[in-house]
């Protein structure tokens, strides 16, 4: 898959192209089932498929205090693009000066003359444009304008989207699928529904760096996350998940082929020893000779254990400890719920 950053970078023989806009958090199951049947259909009619998405958030930039912590990071938001099979993603920084744009120059400039587009796929609530002041009719007319269709998408829900598996809502219920049901399931520490919903489970990423080295000393060493890692943190507990090295602390990345090691996660401020600062530290099963430090790694996690607890005493810690090492090496025994 392609990744532009501007339209310089798109080639000028490039097109024409069945195109797509939207912010696609989390790439979830209901993004996955559009953009995987929009890539089908423009390979039928001999065009490429091309989504337009944006960095920041536009609600960081108009409303940062209001804006949703994101589900993914750039990096991993755009791999997830590339599993759906589109041919190229058009990434553009997101300024308000960008938001300043008309709707009719969004369109002409990005869709009509940078991309060639044949097709416009969107949602019917979609808005663009300056204070979002296109909506759908304004698309539909410059689409008769400039010489390009318009197709609407209704709302995915489990019933529809291709790859469904089994119920997600309870019997009566009808909900699409979206980030923001992701968002809730995550901060209820439910990180069983917030996969369902994803179509695997949720991802943190970040750089290791040092902790208090308390884990250490108690005999769980743990990798801590840098604060700035991407991907929203779940409810405070423990969790089983995966974790793997995706890039070395000299900034090689590491290969496809590196294992995903069973861990251990805990969240929150370690209110046994009077924590204030909100940690992700993962402990790897059976492992003490692990040096991530400055290291990039991934935490896919799987189902949580707890909720946060505080003990009375260090022994009192150590025995729950062990017993959720045990519960987590149960939950992901080999060969199940391993990440690809």
């Amino acid at each position: 898959m392609l990744r532009w950053s501007d339209l310089s970078e798109v080639p000028p023989d490039f097109g024409p192209c069945v195109v797509t806009i939207g912010n696609f958090d989390g790439v979830h199951r209901g993004h996955a089932s559009v953009l995987r049947r929009m890539a089908d259909d423009a390979r039928a009619a001999g065009s490429a498929a091309v989504a337009v998405t944006f960095t920041p958030h536009p609600l960081q930039v108009h409303q940062p205090g209001h804006a949703p912590e994101l589900l993914t990071g750039d990096a991993d938001r755009l791999d997830l693009l590339e599993q759906t099979g589109l041919d190229a993603v058009l990434l553009l920084p997101y300024t308000l000066d960008f938001a300043r744009q008309s709707p009719r120059d969004f369109v002409v400039r990005y869709l009509v003359e940078g991309l060639r587009a044949r097709t416009v796929v969107v949602g019917r609530d979609v808005r663009f444009g300056w204070q979002n002041s296109g909506d759908l009719s304004t698309m539909v007319a410059l689409g008769r304008e400039h010489g390009f269709e318009v197709e609407v998408i209704d709302d995915i829900t489990p019933s529809t989207a291709a790859g469904g598996a089994g119920p997600a809502v309870a019997p009566g219920q009808h909900r699409r699928w979206s980030s923001t049901w992701v968002r809730e399931a995550l901060a209820a520490g439910d990180v069983v529904q917030a996969a369902h919903v994803l179509g695997r489970p949720h991802r943190i990423r970040g750089v290791v760096v040092h902790g208090d080295a308390r884990g250490r000393e108690l005999g769980f060493p743990t990798a801590n996350l840098a604060q700035d890692a991407d991907g929203m943190v779940p409810a405070d507990g423990v969790y089983a998940g995966w974790l793997r090295r995706t890039r070395r602390a000299d900034g090689t990345p590491v290969g496809p082929d590196e294992p995903a090691l069973p861990a251990a996660v805990s969240i929150g401020t370690n209110p046994t020893f009077d924590g204030v600062q909100r940690r992700v530290e993962a402990y790897v099963l059976d492992r003490t000779d692990l040096d991530l430090y400055d290291e990039e790694i991934v935490l896919d996690l799987v189902e949580r254990l707890r909720a946060t607890l505080r003990f009375d005493s260090v022994d009192a810690l150590l025995t729950q400890m062990d017993d959720d090492v045990a519960r987590v090496r149960t939950i992901l025994a080999p060969g199940e719920r391993r990440p690809s």
